[in-house]
């Protein structure tokens, strides 16, 4: 079990999977649910394959100073975005997500389509949100090699937010998404940071796994010393 990388996988993914069952509830809502589900199923299923066809692409033996470089820097433009977008929602320069309008929305969209259309809905839905979940894990097992406990992380995280959602039968608006993204978005730049610059300069770092923690609480300290700085700036330019 690569338990490093267990905890932002988890947050990762059950922030996308939020997203997606507010997609897949309000199309169950017309066509049912037998029918979201197997939309929402059949969009699993191509992340599936798409995870399997990663791994198997492992057997062509890459170099992994150059998979770990390629990853690195990957994971830190997906985590600076994440960053920078949870410190504009904490400064109010952007607006929080809000999983009741997405809801509403979608079921207009809905209202509009046929079954099909519908179902589309549903199953894109999942798929592009599931694919911000496969990016990471493909990211992170291409490094450890943990696939499997990687892949569990995502899928327990898949089946609380189900759970959770069904539980509920609304949209999952009480988790504090923007505060799981800053946590997230710092961990994940924390990762491409540490690998990136050992992939480029070898064994930097003296405390080996743990500079990760260091890190972590660096890109956080910092991140909320920038909150108070991108609102008064954004008070400057207004006035």
């Amino acid at each position: 079990m690569d338990w490093p990388a267990f905890l932002p996988l988890f947050l990762t993914a059950a922030v996308e999977w939020v997203e997606a069952f507010t997609i897949v509830l309000a199309v169950s809502l017309t066509i049912g649910w037998a029918a979201s589900l197997s939309a929402a199923a059949a969009g699993l299923g191509t992340l599936a394959a798409l995870t399997a066809l990663t791994g198997g692409a492992l057997s062509l033996g890459l170099d992994l100073h150059a998979i770990q470089f390629v990853i690195g820097v990957f994971l830190l433009l997906f985590g600076v975005r994440w960053l920078a977008k949870a410190i504009a929602r904490q400064a109010g320069l952007k607006a929080l997500h809000d999983e009741d309008a997405e809801f509403r929305e979608t079921r207009a969209k809905v209202s509009k389509g046929d079954w099909f259309a519908a179902w589309l809905i549903a199953y894109k839905g999942t798929l592009l949100e599931g694919l911000e979940v496969w990016l990471v894990v493909v990211a992170f097992s291409l490094h450890s090699q943990a696939w499997v406990s990687n892949g569990i992380a995502a899928l327990v995280a898949l089946l609380a937010v189900f759970v959770a959602g069904l539980a509920v039968h609304a949209p999952l608006r009480r988790v504090p998404e923007n505060a799981i993204k800053f946590v997230v978005g710092a961990m994940i730049v924390s990762f491409g940071t540490f690998w990136t610059l050992e992939a480029l300069a070898g064994d930097v770092w003296p405390l080996g796994d743990w500079n990760l923690m260091v890190l972590a609480a660096f890109f956080l300290l910092g991140g909320q010393a920038l909150v108070p700085i991108v609102r008064g700036g954004a008070r400057g330019v207004t006035a």
